[in-house]
């Protein structure tokens, strides 16, 4: 009524841990199919204690929680004989250290101006976590049309200021700064073969997990990575088959990686962790593939230029 232009967003799950998960988002779209656009998503993520194997799987949830809705909402469309497809807003999401915020009461009780709230600090592990979530995020480009990292400054924020004082970056600012930088053209469907190891919360899950792009105007194709073994565990030699796009040359690899898997960036330490070039571990082959060593914990961006 107000513009024809508009799109709407129906109001989805603020968790997947919810009992109502999938059912509430069937009950929204049976009354809503016909006029709304999209249904919202929810997903927050924190390492629980002594459960870092979880932590570092977070994408697992991510990826199903898109699943489901995306099946939902298509059943309704089946039910509907409708060729229409509901998008997602995936509208809420990042690593947030929800038990120190419940514990000390949430928010305060009186009004204040200006109060510090859920300022974490986050880890290279956060980083991560943020730029696994990314990959699922792009691995879904086909239904997950907006994303919003919840939130930008301060409040569970890759930047972090201090009132009349610097602002710096947080870990979790890299990954998702250089993928909204170099994410470009059509998102691809990248085949995994790896190894698996056991998480508490997801069961056996990859090693590794990734997402590819390719930008067919400037022929580059940019491949985000995480490898989410721990600490103590053995870097792993992720092998790309590029064949498709003929010879390859790699333009840049930077990595977020510590040996100290806590490390983050303070007031006065602001670039203790920041995007590192990789560039000495990568190699591209004539027959099509590119290799490179990811070390554990690591977040990792090849960006490689087909030459056909």
């Amino acid at each position: 009524m107000v513009d024809p232009g508009l799109q709407l967003v129906a109001v989805g799950s603020s968790a997947s841990t919810f009992p109502t998960f999938g059912h509430w988002e069937a009950e929204v779209l049976e009354h809503t199919f016909d006029v709304v656009d999209y249904i919202s998503a929810h997903a927050y993520y924190e390492e629980l204690e002594g459960d870092p194997e979880s932590f570092l799987a977070s994408a697992v949830d991510m990826d199903r929680v898109i699943d489901t809705v995306v099946a939902t909402a298509d059943a309704i469309a089946l039910r509907r004989n409708s060729p229409k497809r509901i998008m997602i807003a995936f509208d809420e999401w990042n690593v947030w250290y929800r038990e120190p915020y419940w514990a000390a009461g949430g928010a305060p009780k009186d009004w204040r101006k200006n109060p510090r709230l859920i300022e974490d600090t986050y880890s290279v592990t956060d980083a991560v976590v943020v730029g696994s979530l990314l990959i699922s995020l792009l691995r879904h480009a086909d239904r997950v049309t907006v994303a919003c990292l919840a939130q930008l400054v301060n409040v569970i924020a890759p930047i972090r200021s201090e009132p009349g004082g610097p602002a710096w970056k947080q870990t979790t600012f890299h990954p998702f700064a250089l993928t909204a930088s170099f994410a470009r053209g059509t998102s691809l469907r990248a085949a995994v073969v790896c190894g698996t190891h056991p998480t508490s919360l997801y069961g056996q899950v990859d090693d590794l997990d990734l997402s590819a792009s390719h930008d067919e105007g400037t022929g580059e194709i940019t491949v985000f990575v995480v490898n989410r073994m721990l600490a103590d565990s053995i870097a792993l030699t992720l092998t790309l088959d590029l064949t498709a796009f003929g010879p390859v040359q790699v333009i840049d690899a930077v990595s977020i990686q510590d040996g100290d898997r806590h490390a983050g960036n303070t007031m006065r330490q602001p670039d203790r962790v920041v995007p590192v070039s990789v560039l000495d571990s990568v190699s591209a082959g004539a027959d099509g593939t590119c290799r490179v060593e990811l070390p554990p914990v690591a977040w990792t961006m090849l960006r490689l230029r087909s030459s056909s």
